[in-house]
This record gives structure tokens, sequence and C-alpha cells, in this order.
């Protein structure tokens, strides 16, 4: 199966769910009588709305009927959506070692067509070296075993192919000088990341810029976050804030203009792409 389709899943998931949401409340029926009409309950409702589960037919019909859609062209097409929105990721292979929450994101970030991110302990895990990588991982995951450590790796890299595949995202990363300055694998693989930063840099849809340490205190005070845009209109912009155990997923239209405005300020006052490269290259010789 190709990325695309698979990554095209989750969008389809919460398109559908977008639309249950609105075709309920249009109707006025509360989510624990939706629940209720399916045999299930308010918060499976709320996770079929945000399009964090799969879909029955069953369900869908359902729910269909009780909104009161009896276009059979509508409601085909709906159930049509649904089937397409299970298809399973690329990435459920490694749901050893894949949490439910991050699932949602991997396939968000497949299907994104803009990729904003502002990073402060790391580098972002789209530009990692395995090296760097494998660093980071066991840090993180102290009691996994190397295996595992292996396979979070691997995953890793294979989010990695979607800056090189041909419906490549544009990628937007600020980078906190901090995530160049904290080792990880010792100074081999620092200076090893740091050259592939300079590298993946220069590609046409990628712009990396630093927040240095000179500019003192900046918009990023919230800490790292995401903003994912897609190219289908139905679907709003995301911004994704990871936790330790669980991740926010922000889709209310005031809340992602305050992210989309603290990553235009940003970039503002960050350093330009040549002059953060620049100041790559100033790392390199000193390490």
């Amino acid at each position: 199966m190709a990325a695309g389709e698979s990554s095209g899943s989750v969008v389809r998931r919460i398109l559908l769910g977008s639309q249950l949401r609105r075709l309920r409340e249009a109707r006025g029926i509360t989510r624990e009588a939706a629940g209720y009409s399916i045999r299930a309950s308010e918060s499976k409702i709320s996770r079929m709305e945000l399009g964090r589960v799969s879909f029955k037919a069953r369900d869908i019909e359902d729910l269909l009927t009780l909104y009161g859609v009896s276009d059979e062209a509508e409601r085909a097409a709906l159930l049509a959506l649904a089937r397409e929105a299970n298809v399973a990721g690329w990435w459920h292979s490694y749901g050893d070692v894949l949490p439910g929450w991050f699932q949602t994101y991997v396939g968000l970030e497949g299907a994104a067509s803009h990729i904003a991110c502002y990073e402060v302990q790391f580098i972002h895990g789209l530009l990692q070296t395995e090296g760097y990588a494998h660093a980071v991982v066991a840090c993180g995951q102290p009691q996994a075993c190397a295996s595992e450590v292996d396979r979070r790796v691997a995953l890793r890299l294979e989010r990695q192919k979607l800056l090189v595949s041909e419906r490549a995202p544009a990628f937007h990363v600020v980078l906190d000088e901090a995530a160049l300055h904290r080792p990880y694998g010792g100074r081999s693989v620092m200076s090893a990341q740091l050259r592939h930063l300079l590298t993946v840099s220069e590609h046409r849809h990628v712009t990396l810029q630093v927040m240095p340490f000179a500019f003192g205190g900046h918009a990023g005070e919230s800490g790292a976050f995401t903003r994912l845009r897609f190219p289908e209109s139905d679907l709003p912009d995301v911004v994704y804030l990871e936790q330790l155990t669980s991740a926010l997923y922000l889709d209310k239209p005031d809340e992602v203009a305050h992210y989309e405005r603290v990553l235009e300020r940003l970039s503002a006052d960050s350093l330009s792409p040549e002059k953060s490269r620049d100041l790559l290259r100033g790392l390199l010789r000193d390490a």
C-alpha cells in the first residue's frame, strides 16, 4: 500500500468524524443519545467525531438514520468514506512500540501538505540521523531492550522518507539553539547530525531557522509544538502538543490562530535560513 493511501486514511477518519459531528449538532442530538443509539458510550461518540477510532458500517448506518440522513447517495458516500478510513497505515506494523495517541500524529504528518514546528530540546524527528535518533531513544526509554530501541529508531527513519517522497510537504522548522548544543551520542554523532542539518536545509521544500541564544526571551515560551496543514479544504489546521504519556490535538480556530502567531514571531525573530547555516558551520568548526 502506498504511503499516501495509508496516511490518507487518518485524514478520512477525521473528515468523517467532523461530518458526523455536524450532522448530530444540526439535529440537536447529544453525544449520550447518539452513543445509546449504537449501543456505545458518549466517549466513543467523542472519539469517533475526533477521528481517533475506526468505524463499523453498522454504527455509521444507525447514526445516519438517527441524524435523519435518508438520501441514499449521501449515505453511500459516507459509508464509502468509512471503509476508506479503516485502511491500516504502514505504521500499524510498529504497533508494539508505537502508542495509540502517536499513531494519529504519524498519519496526520504523512497526509500534511505543510508542517511547521518549533523544537527546544531535540532535533526534530524528521531531521534526525540514525545515530542521533538511537541516542535520543535510548535516553528517553532507559528500560527498553536493544531490540525495542532499534524498532523505535526504524520507525523514525521510516517517517523521514516523507521528506524525499514525490509528495513531500513544505517543512518549516525553528530549532532553539539549545537543541544544537545538547549532546546526544557523543561528539561524532553530533557532528554528523549538524552536517545532516546543513544538507537537508538546502532542500527546496525545507526551511530551517535557528532561534539563537543571543536573542534572549522569545515567543516560544510554551515549548515545542507542531502545526499541520492539509490539502483538503474540509480539514482544519491541527496543532500537535506532545506530552510524556499522551498528546493534545488542537483544531479550534482561535487556538490554532494563537500558535500561528507564535510561529510567525519565531520565524521573524530567528536567524534567516542562510545565517542559520552559518551558525551550524561555526558549531562544526568548533566541534
